[in-house]
Order: C-alpha cells, then structure tokens, then sequence
C-alpha cells in the first residue's frame, strides 16, 4: 500500500530521525531507503530550489519532508545546526571539505550532538589523491577494477550506475549508517561514516576477486563462468528481435536446458570444458533464435533450467511473478518497485511522492522545537524559505 502523507512511517526504523543535506543519486537512493523503512527523514533542499519542482532524482526524493534553507546565510547554517541538535543521522554527499566550509561539518555538528551519526557519501572517499577530483559512477568503478570485467571481449560497457551509486555508494552508506545507529545505542556515542563510491563497488566485487585468487577467473572478458563467457550463463536473441536469459550452472540445470533445446547432454563437451565453450555457444545461439521468446518461456520454464526472459522496465511490473510478490506498488498513477527487504511485522512502505522544495519548511521546523515567531522571523532574513 501506499501511503498518502510523508513523514515518519511505521517500518522497522519508526522514531529514527534524519537531515538529508540535498544531493543527488547514492545520497537520495540512501535517504530513500532510510525512509521507505520508516525513518522521519526531513530533506534540507536549498532556498533557491523553490519554486522549481522536483524533477532529477524525483522518485528517489519520495516518503520524506523537505524544507529550504540558505545555507550560505549564517542563520540557514544555524538552522540545519538545530535540526542537528535533534536528529540521530545527518546526510551530506559534498565534495571533501565542502560542509566544513559551509559550517555544517562533522566536528561542528557532532560537538553539538555527540549522539549523532554523520554521514558522508563521496566517488572517491574523503582522502587520498583523488579526493577533489570529479567524477561519476563510470569513472568510480572503473578505478576499483570492477569495470573491466563487465562486457564483450572487445570492450567493457558500464551496468547503467548501479553499482557505484547505488549498490556500493547508496546501499553501504545505509547499512553503514544503521550499524553506527546500533552501536550508538550502546556507547551513547557516534561517529563519522565514510563512504564512498569506489571503495563499495570494489566491495561487492568480493567473491569475483577471490575466485581471481583462487585461478577460478580469467582477467579477460567474456571467457568465466559468469561473464559470459560459459554457453549456459548468457543471454541469448531470439526470433522476435528479443532476447532470453540462462544460468543454468549446476549440472541437473544444464542437463534441462541442453534437452529444452532439443539436444542430448551426452553428445556435448563437457560442460565446463572451456575449449569448446565459443562452439557450444554458437550453436546454442542458432537453436535459440528459431523461436520467439515466449516460445521459449512455454518450453523451458517448465523444465526447471535457470531460465528467464529478459524483460524491459515497462515490462516487468506486469509479470506473474513480480505481481504475485507485490514487487510493484503504484505512486502517482505508475508502477515503482515496492520496498525490499520484507518484514513480518513492521513492514516497509512507500510514502508521499517528492514534494516540492520547501514544502514542508514551517511544519518541520515546528515539529522540530522552532517557535513559530522564529520560523517567522527566519523567513523575513531569506534564511529559510
């Protein structure tokens, strides 16, 4: 279901509360996350946002409240400081050394409240000599290597930004920000979380740089078991221009899938004899393309061989599977991936969509502690808006 009011929800982090400093990709994925769990995230846009709408990043900006602030006018700076003053987890994805310039840094903002988390979402990490460089999620993870081994032979091709911003920026700055939540709720202190891009996309490479270590991954692409390379771990075009995918690696999976292409498993190589492996998968591209690619989901998806077509984003809402899980709610009349994981009791849910900047600025602040003569007069000086 999803809800109709932003605000804190009732998911398993309900009572954390959060000041996102606006940014844009793995700082909103984070926040979104945080949010989606039931965390009173509030989204500190800036002042000369209003009015603007929200248009980049606008389904990542949902299920929190946001209120405008000049950051640059010291009673902004003030004001972000007091939200510091009650929150449990601060957000910034700034380049290196922009926050303590701005005076919302860590030092400032946790000698006021050493209770808070501070986190800090960078491509490169907080030092080290790439640290004021540009960059984006291409550039990211081809320095932590994982980009070399993603693509044909001939070249590597980025996976969209995945897996810099999202998987190892956004995602690990969230796990990170929890576990430091946690192990404040012991210490009675918190900290500083680093993270960034370059370093949480080499960490997901884990078991592929092991089985490097172990001589079970070549340096070249497409010629590993899940690169490509392997006949049975592919994705293969079928006769409707359209195209199939298959992982059948375990040898009971491989027997099922040679059969649903009509062959006989004991007239092949052996399935992991890597010689004949460019054979294997040309002649499994031909048989594969004489057929359209529901033919191929009425034979082989009976048949148990690690199968599943390769559907578009406008595509996959609508198959069984993801509709029996309720894997997409509706939020503003189209289809979203619903919140993941699952909870038994507390279940996760998908607020209000993005508000506006500055939307909620006068109920933020009054809900957290500013009279409203205050807010009043903090409007007046351009300091919030």
């Amino acid at each position: 279901m999803v809800a109709t009011s932003g605000g804190a929800g009732q998911g398993p982090l309900a009572g954390l509360r959060v000041v996102e400093l606006a940014g844009m990709g793995p700082g909103p994925y984070c926040c979104m996350l945080l949010a989606d769990m039931g965390a009173d995230v509030i989204r500190v846009d800036r002042a000369a946002a209003v009015g603007k709408g929200q248009e980049i990043d606008r389904l990542l900006n949902r299920s929190r409240r946001t209120i405008a602030v000049d950051l640059k006018h010291p009673d902004g700076v003030e004001t972000v400081l007091r939200l510091g003053d009650r929150a449990d987890v601060l957000v910034e994805g700034y380049r290196p050394g922009v926050a303590e310039r701005l005076g919302v840094g860590p030092d400032v903002v946790r000698a006021r409240n050493p209770r808070l988390v501070y986190g800090r979402m960078t491509g490169w990490g907080q030092d080290g000599p790439y640290a004021q460089q540009p960059g984006h999620d291409i550039n990211y993870i081809a320095l932590s290597g994982v980009l070399d081994a993603i693509g044909p032979h001939e070249r590597p091709v980025p996976p969209l930004n995945l897996v810099g911003d999202f998987g190892g920026g956004g995602a690990v700055l969230a796990l990170g920000l929890v576990s430091a939540v946690y192990e404040a709720g012991r210490s009675g202190q918190g900290q500083v979380v680093d993270a960034s891009m370059l370093e949480g996309a080499a960490q997901l490479a884990t078991a592929i740089i092991g089985m490097g270590h172990e001589g079970a991954w070549a340096p070249d692409r497409e010629v590993n078991i899940l690169d490509g390379g392997a006949p049975y771990y592919r994705v293969y075009e079928t006769s409707d221009d359209r195209f199939v995918s298959v992982g059948a690696v375990e040898p009971q999976f491989y027997a099922a899938l040679v059969g649903g292409l009509g062959l006989d498993v004991d007239e092949l190589p052996d399935q992991n004899d890597q010689r004949h492996w460019p054979a294997v998968r040309e002649r499994f591209a031909a048989i594969f393309r004489t057929r359209t690619r529901d033919d191929w989901c009425a034979r082989l998806e009976p048949l148990g061989a690690c199968f599943a077509p390769v559907l578009s984003f406008a595509e996959a809402p609508h198959h069984p599977q993801l509709q029996a899980r309720g894997a997409y709610v509706e939020l503003e009349g189209r289809p979203v991936p619903a919140p993941a994981p699952r909870f038994s009791r507390t279940p996760a849910r998908i607020g209000a969509p993005a508000a506006d900047p500055g939307s909620h600025t006068d109920e933020v602040l009054a809900d957290w502690g500013v009279a409203a003569d205050e807010v009043a007069r903090l409007r007046a000086s351009g300091a919030v808006a």
